[in-house]
């Protein structure tokens, strides 16, 4: 099979200049998300604040209220999904969250220890 040296090299530059077209986009790329963390990192007094103190006082008013019964209120699924949002840096829903006990409170000290044996076999040592 004879390759033509022409067609080759038109190849080889048809692939470089596609090279250089995703270098550029992923250069742009980066500095978008370099801007992004130095918005992100700046301090707390130069970033736009939310009424958090109205939150944290409505999410104890709320966790009063409901005792301990575990269900999760619609106040405290908008504050996760307002945490959620400002990590992520778009708009998430929230479709299903339910409370969880205490570890402490679920796990005997017995099945922990198994799980962490049976964990531990799971990662040999290497040997060398």
């Amino acid at each position: 099979m004879a390759v033509n040296a022409k067609d080759l090299i038109q190849a080889m530059s048809e692939r470089q200049l596609a090279m250089e077209r995703q270098l550029g986009e992923l250069a742009g790329a980066v500095k978008a998300l370099q801007a992004r963390v130095a918005e992100l990192s700046q301090p707390a007094a130069l970033q736009p604040q939310a009424p958090q103190a109205a939150v944290v006082k409505a999410a104890t008013a709320n966790e009063a209220a409901r005792g301990e019964s575990g269900e999760v209120t619609p106040e405290i699924l908008v504050m996760i999904a307002a945490a959620v949002t400002a990590f992520l840096g778009k708009k998430v829903r929230i479709r299903s969250a339910k409370m969880l006990q205490s570890p402490y409170e679920v796990v005997n000290p017995w099945s922990q220890q198994g799980r962490v044996l049976i964990h531990a076999s799971h990662h040999p040592r290497i040997r060398g």
